[in-house]
């Protein structure tokens, strides 16, 4: 990062999330201040203070805390239910803006957002997909870009959580479709943007499976809420007493399969409460077989010539670091955008795509039916052209 370069932000919604990436981002070598944030249950600040970071001054609105600008940055980590009306408001601020994923929780929020990004804000604003900064996934796409395994065929895809993970959502506003959209709009939408990206084609129809089983009244709770005391207390905005489900309408698990406009098929399964967490993707192409796990964050690389030698790579992230190295990769990448050195990884585009495949499996879910996605594309591609906003 650039030295003597020192960044104003200001934060709407400083919940776990940004107070994590902030933590990381300020240990990969991020001179910023925090000017102050907007949020009525501000939990990112004592992991914030726990590392000597000043939260800064905690405004009573968005409009007070605009006013005190101009920013170098506006951060947005609210709830997915006020992503778009906080972009709408980040975006009367000159400056750039950076939104946590999914950028928003609907079909018409996804087109709106679009008509807005086009209209007030291409070119800054930048998404929080943050694995797509993972230096595990650059490498993959690296060598899937370069011929590694051939031409595509097909994917299966994994996301098991560790009980404690499982049970944090299900106290968080996670629990809840109106605060949230979907589970898995809210956890895998970093999945089917980097597949999407993978696979180089937009989904033409998909099916889903799944339902609440494991966070009901009747489990035994020992069993689903163990893990580091980080996860009991920090349960944010709205946060459920226990991990009963109640007031929980989002699926636990769930599955679903999609087809691609080049003919490639993939399959997803997703389970938050698994004893042998895991999150990989096993890509098969026509020369041999990719596999990334992101749990080990390791890749293998299998040709399909047994004669030729396995391709086998580790990468190893700081201690207790969730994302393998991605969070302070993101960081970089932020502030090599912010400083116009290079373009951030992902685009608004790449990210409405993705969450719109995942908002169409959930459909297909909620009616018991394949869902064709070709409307979604039409409608965004028309939202995308169309600067009135």
């Amino acid at each position: 990062m650039k030295q003597g370069v020192r960044h104003r932000i200001a934060v709407i919604g400083l919940g776990m999330r940004l107070g994590m990436f902030l933590r990381a981002a300020r240990a990969e070598g991020w001179d910023y201040d925090i000017a102050g944030y907007v949020d009525p249950s501000p939990v990112g600040v004592p992991l914030l203070t726990e590392q000597g970071i000043a939260p800064g001054a905690a405004y009573p609105d968005i409009a007070a805390m605009l006013a005190d600008g101009p920013f170098d940055l506006v951060m947005i980590g609210s709830p997915n239910h006020l992503h778009l009306e906080h972009l709408r408001l980040a975006l009367e601020h000159p400056g750039p803006v950076f939104i946590e994923k999914p950028i928003v929780r609907t079909e018409e929020e996804s087109f709106e957002a679009a008509r807005l990004v086009r209209a007030r804000g291409e070119g800054r604003v930048f998404v929080g997909l943050v694995a797509r900064s993972a230096p595990i996934v650059r490498a993959a796409l690296e060598r899937l870009d370069g011929g590694a395994i051939g031409e595509l065929i097909s994917v299966d895809a994994t996301e098991h959580l560790p009980p404690a993970h499982g049970a944090y959502l299900a106290r968080n506003w996670r629990r809840r479709g109106e605060w949230v959209g979907s589970y898995m709009l809210d956890k895998v939408c970093h999945d089917f943007d980097i597949l999407g990206r993978m696979i180089g084609a937009r989904a033409t129809r998909v099916a889903s499976f799944g339902g609440r089983r494991i966070f009901t009244a009747e489990g035994a709770k020992t069993a689903r809420d163990e893990g580091p005391a980080i996860l009991r207390r920090l349960s944010g905005w709205n946060a459920a007493p226990d991990v009963s489900g109640k007031d929980m309408d989002v699926t636990d698990h769930q599955v679903a399969i999609v087809e691609y406009a080049n003919g490639v098929r993939l399959s997803f399964h997703s389970n938050t409460c698994a004893a042998a967490p895991e999150r990989r993707w096993n890509l098969i192409g026509t020369r041999g077989s990719m596999l990334i796990d992101l749990v080990q964050n390791t890749l293998e690389i299998t040709p399909l010539d047994s004669r030729s030698p396995v391709e086998r790579l580790r990468w190893r992230g700081p201690p207790g670091d969730s994302h393998g190295g991605a969070d302070q990769a993101m960081a970089r990448d932020l502030v090599a955008a912010l400083e116009g050195e290079r373009a951030f990884p992902v685009s608004v585009h790449a990210s409405l795509v993705a969450g719109l495949t995942v908002m169409a499996i959930d459909r297909a879910l909620a009616e018991n039916r394949i869902v064709e996605c070709q409307p979604l594309w039409t409608a965004l591609d028309s939202a995308e052209a169309d600067v009135a906003a």
